[in-house]
């Protein structure tokens, strides 16, 4: 969860055909912990550097009725904006980054990815912050 000035950053994203909202987010590489592929996804989708300073949560999410499809799992961090490199190439299937008040998310809903991206800033406002430490990577 990045909020600047009451806004969050998402990004708008091509998912099965579907112009949607998100948060950045992605896959591990090889050897990464999961705070160092939060920072790395979210400067290759928005241009913006980032450093993870908490959990906000850990959700399971699948897109279709239980067991009949893939689970997603989320690992929702906040932190701390750094830089921005404007003219940072974004990742394929991005967009656009884009800051956005609660309102203008809340209004977009049919337009979310999934029902994570408005619970995650919920929880983020509702003050969850879980210590990075509840995390251990054996690389």
């Amino acid at each position: 969860m990045i909020e600047r000035g009451g806004r969050f950053l998402l990004v708008e994203e091509v998912d099965e055909g579907r112009i949607v909202f998100n948060q950045p987010a992605g896959h591990l590489e090889a050897r990464e912990s999961l705070a160092q592929g939060c920072a790395r996804e979210v400067l290759e989708e928005t241009a913006w550097h980032f450093r993870p300073s908490a959990i906000v949560g850990i959700y399971r999410w699948s897109r279709l009725p239980a067991g009949s499809g893939p689970s997603y799992l989320r690992f929702a961090f906040c932190g701390e904006l750094g830089a921005h490199e404007p003219e940072r190439k974004l990742d394929a299937g991005i967009v656009r980054a884009v800051w956005l008040d609660l309102d203008e998310i809340r209004a977009l809903r049919a337009r979310h990815r999934s029902p994570l991206v408005l619970r995650c800033i919920e929880d983020y406002l509702a003050g969850r912050r879980y210590a990075l430490e509840l995390l251990t990577d054996y690389a």
